[in-house]
């Protein structure tokens, strides 16, 4: 799997030669770097500025991975096990001990005797959405004993739901925070903008996740989720949405989307988008046939952006445009396979076959939530590094349409009350009016070619209609096709719910008809599993996490 790190802000470039006091160990002993900063000469607002790019950096590598495994975007690989080597998350370590982490402790040095009271809420939010997410991806890991410098250099790893009670008194503590009065407000929160009450509102819904992500093993979790609700403090439209904003430059120092920067380069795209994920969404829900002038789901001209109008024919081009569907793809009646209509050029899920010369052929990514092109149907080749909306796109976190979906699980899987389908529609809804409002960050676009505003309300009721009358398999299976749609951008949510649910049940298989079991948890780093005494390497990827008692084979049955 392909790792880029790099410095996306000006803010982070400007300071982080002189902030990251481990800059010369990726252990997690983080010892300090004698040339660098010391953190009692440190200003809190130059920390809280590397921390919240920092997190929106790791929550992007998270949320790819999450996304690939889940057939969001393409996962290139037929075995499981070797689809990511214990050093594809590094970056990711790093990212989240070595500088989300450490930055947090040494401002909160500062912050916390000073009476810098929203710094430190600040930190308590990041850190709760990166230990759980440490816990999500690799079961358990350190943290108690983290950070503590040479006087550790082998930190145990905590069990994961001690890390997620942990999380839960974090946020307490944030609310509890952003309440008070502070001496001195952070000069730049990149995310709400100093308005205290979306940081509590998200707070809570951070809590609403963790009760979610755990309902299988927490009997309470439900209650405590819906004690949430009844609050009426969570986040509940686009204005609270939790998401980073990417900027425009090129250089010095590049602020563009990190996957517009991947895909929009003079030689083409280098990603290949998900045939199933495309293949759903330009699918009439009922069957009626569909062409390029009518497009079922009003969000695909905003996700995908088509270099071509038609797919070509040639197995120079694609190695399997004249070959049959693979045996068990027959056998699981999957109807998705090489190709799709309408120049949407993709690839299926572990299809590794060699790369031909197509990167000014395959579909990409378009101007949700990347900043790239709006699909206006010009078909035109991208050969440029500054076109669309030129990579001012978002890494969302926690949308507001995606609290819906969480609501939706919870009325289906756990309480099993009839008010599904209204959080379903809901946050489609509100799934496509944000993704709309991005059309017009792409200046060249022919925005006369957007879908018809109609087109919402009959998709809306169109899914609606086919979940009242499906059956209790096909509803959880609607449910997750849609919130994985509106996922589209962060994978993280998505990867849980697949390991939580089991659904969809009818998403497209690996290519590899024995790929081996699903990766209920990823490798341990390398950074971690080499140099930490404490630490053995797994196994399998077949190790679940703490919150996912599901069958230990066969599961998820989509595999």
């Amino acid at each position: 799997m392909k790792k880029i790190h790099l410095i996306y802000s000006g803010l982070l470039c400007i300071v982080s030669s002189v902030l990251f006091y481990a800059c010369e160990t990726t252990e997690l002993d983080l010892t300090e770097n004698p040339n660098a900063l010391n953190p009692d000469e440190a200003n809190t607002d130059f920390f809280l500025n590397a921390i919240q790019e920092d997190f929106a950096e790791l929550v992007h590598f998270l949320g790819e991975s999450g996304a690939q495994v889940t057939r969001i975007v393409n996962m290139g690989t037929r075995q499981y096990r070797e689809a990511y080597a214990a050093t594809d998350f590094d970056v990711e370590w790093e990212l989240a001990y070595r500088q989300v982490l450490n930055d947090i402790k040494a401002m909160n040095a500062i912050a916390g005797p000073s009476g810098q009271n929203h710094h430190v809420a600040m930190g308590q939010v990041f850190e709760a959405y990166t230990i759980v997410s440490m816990v999500d991806f690799f079961g358990d890991v350190p943290y108690s004993e983290a950070l503590q410098g040479l006087s550790n250099l082998n930190p145990k790893v905590d069990k994961g739901s001690d890390i997620y009670d942990a999380a839960l008194d974090l946020l307490d503590a944030a609310i509890r925070n952003f309440e008070e009065e502070p001496t001195m407000e952070p000069a730049v929160d990149l995310y709400y903008d100093g308005d205290w009450d979306k940081w509590i509102d998200l707070a809570n819904t951070l809590k609403m996740k963790i009760y979610l992500q755990r309902r299988l093993v927490d009997g309470d979790a439900l209650d405590d989720f819906n004690a949430i609700v009844t609050s009426g403090n969570f986040i509940q439209d686009a204005s609270g949405d939790f998401q980073f904003n990417w900027g425009t430059s090129i250089a010095n120092p590049v602020t563009r989307h990190p996957h517009y920067v991947d895909n929009y380069t003079p030689t083409g795209a280098s990603d290949y988008m998900s045939n199933w994920f495309m293949d759903y969404m330009q699918s009439d829900k009922v069957g009626n046939e569909v062409d390029i002038f009518e497009e079922p789901d009003p969000r695909i001209q905003y996700y995908f952006y088509r270099q071509t109008a038609t797919i070509s024919t040639n197995p120079n081009d694609i190695r399997c445009i004249q070959e049959d569907p693979p045996k068990h793809y027959m056998e699981k009646g999957v109807t998705v396979f090489c190709s799709l209509e309408n120049g949407y050029w993709g690839r299926d899920h572990g299809d590794d076959a060699g790369i031909p010369p197509d990167t000014q052929s395959r579909t990409t990514y378009g101007v949700y939530p990347v900043g790239g092109k709006f699909d206006d149907r010009s078909f035109s080749v991208i050969a440029s590094v500054d076109v669309g909306a030129q990579g001012a796109g978002i890494t969302p976190v926690m949308l507001s349409s995606w609290v819906d979906f969480m609501r939706a699980e919870m009325a289906l899987f756990a309480s099993g009350e009839g008010s599904a389908q209204a959080f379903i529609e809901s946050g489609i809804a509100k799934s496509i009016a944000k993704v709309r409002s991005f059309a017009a960050l792409d200046a060249t676009a022919d925005l006369s070619r957007e879908p018809a505003l109609a087109l919402d309300a009959a998709y809306i009721s169109e899914v609606g209609t086919l979940f009242a009358s499906a059956d209790e398999e096909e509803k959880k299976n609607i449910l997750a096709k849609e919130y994985f749609v509106a996922l589209f951008g962060n994978g993280i949510d998505a990867y849980n719910f697949y390991r939580r649910t089991g659904t969809p049940t009818d998403i497209q298989p690996n290519l590899e008809a024995n790929p081996g079991g699903f990766i209920r948890s990823f490798f341990y780093p390398a950074s971690l599993a080499n140099r930490n005494a404490s630490v053995n390497q797994k196994d399998e990827v077949t190790s679940t996490v703490f919150w996912d008692n599901n069958p230990t084979t066969g599961f998820p049955v989509g595999n």
